[in-house]
């Protein structure tokens, strides 16, 4: 296996919690030298987010990975000068400050851009760039809110209700080293700089398809049906005997036909379109719930899975961990914390033929690089750190 496809490709992490730290995470996986740059004395909030594994979050084995850790204080004089003499060093800088706050550290796309001439910048907030709430804060279940995921969230004759985990985050995160990956081709294409502008609630208004097109079609607005699914049924969480979920969607005619084969239904095989299926809902979803509440879950999964039939388990964290498909893959493995002991985190979604990701070491401790990284990098002296260090600046 070769390096990652993003080796000797810089990046310089300005952002705090789970978006903007994720979609430099992303990048590192895959090669990319990852510069985190965090406040001197406090760091990345998402740092101290309980439970503490030592004096970190137990999460920050993950938030963490592939990263040096330099700090810099932008509210210093001389702060934005180093990170633009950083900058500089870099390819891709990514930052989550509302806009209004990186024209008043000095940090923005033209201010970083003035240090080097091709730079990506690759700017998450919760809004965007542009528009009236341009400045307004946000955070992902702000985000989820607003795009209309909550409102979709939750049984029809109850409250929405957020989703089990800030889904805003990670789509955003995913979306925004993808566009990193755009705008990097873009640059190399042309030599011109690229910014990126992505709020928080456009990749998830982007992810949910059905919604604006359903409602331009129909002047109604989707709203809240539990675990159903608007436009299939069966699909659905069924119990088992032995007290298990299973998740069970019928989404194509030859899975609903397999379906009724292999829960011995003939007379259900008269729904043969979509459109009766979800005409007669409430028949064919008690029927399939009839058939799993008899059936203990492993059994059940043996019979579903020689029929042909998609279904799957409601896994929770211990039984992912325990899972053999998962442990053969590896979508989970085993690294070392920074006390010394050894925690599971999750491994880099895919595997790839040409090349290997990097899951990485220890996280970094606040500021563990700074003095190697602006000695190594920007040509520092002993003196001069220490200079920094005195003025707050580092």
């Amino acid at each position: 296996m070769s390096v990652g496809p993003l080796h000797g490709i810089r990046v310089l992490d300005v952002s705090t919690i789970l978006a903007g730290p994720l979609t430099a995470t992303l990048l590192g996986e895959f090669g990319a030298d990852v510069i985190k740059v965090e406040a001197p004395g406090t760091g990345d909030p998402a740092r101290h987010y309980p439970p503490l594994d030592g004096e970190s979050s137990a999460e920050w084995a993950l938030l963490g990975r592939n990263k040096r850790s330099v700090t810099i204080d932008f509210h210093a004089d001389g702060g934005a000068e180093l990170l633009g003499r950083l900058a500089a060093t870099s390819d891709i800088v990514v930052t989550n400050f509302r806009p209004a706050t990186l024209r008043r550290f000095r940090i923005d796309f033209d201010d970083l851009v003035a240090h080097r001439a091709d730079l990506v910048m690759v700017h998450v907030s919760a809004y965007g760039r542009t528009g009236p709430y341009a400045d307004r804060p946000g955070f992902a279940r702000v985000a989820e809110a607003f795009a209309g995921l909550t409102h979709r969230t939750g049984e029809p004759d109850g409250p929405p209700v957020f989703a089990g985990y800030p889904v805003a985050d990670g789509v955003t995160g995913m979306y925004a080293a993808f566009s990193a990956m755009l705008a990097l081709r873009q640059r190399d294409l042309t030599g011109e700089p690229q910014l990126v502008d992505v709020p928080l609630y456009e990749p998830l208004l982007r992810m949910m398809e059905d919604f604006i097109a359903d409602h331009s079609a129909t002047g109604e607005s989707m709203g809240r049906q539990g675990n159903r699914n608007p436009h299939i049924s069966p699909n659905n969480l069924y119990r088992t005997r032995d007290g298990r979920w299973l998740a069970l969607p019928a989404s194509t005619e030859q899975m609903w036909q397999r379906l009724v084969v292999a829960i011995d239904a003939p007379d259900l095989s008269r729904f043969d379109t979509m459109a009766a299926r979800i005409e007669h809902r409430q028949e064919i979803e008690e029927r399939v719930a009839q058939f799993v509440a008899a059936r203990d879950l492993d059994p059940l999964m043996r019979q579903l899975t020689a029929a042909g039939v998609a279904a799957g388990p409601v896994n929770d964290a211990r039984q992912i961990c325990e899972d053999p498909h998962i442990r053969a893959r590896g979508s989970v493995v085993e690294v070392e914390n920074a006390v010394g002991g050894r925690r599971l985190v999750q491994a880099p979604a895919g595997r790839f033929s040409g090349f290997d990701t990097v899951v990485g070491g220890v996280a970094p401790r606040l500021g563990e690089h700074t003095d190697s990284i602006l000695r190594d990098e920007l040509d520092l002296s002993d003196d001069q750190l220490a200079d920094l260090r005195q003025h707050g600046v580092i």
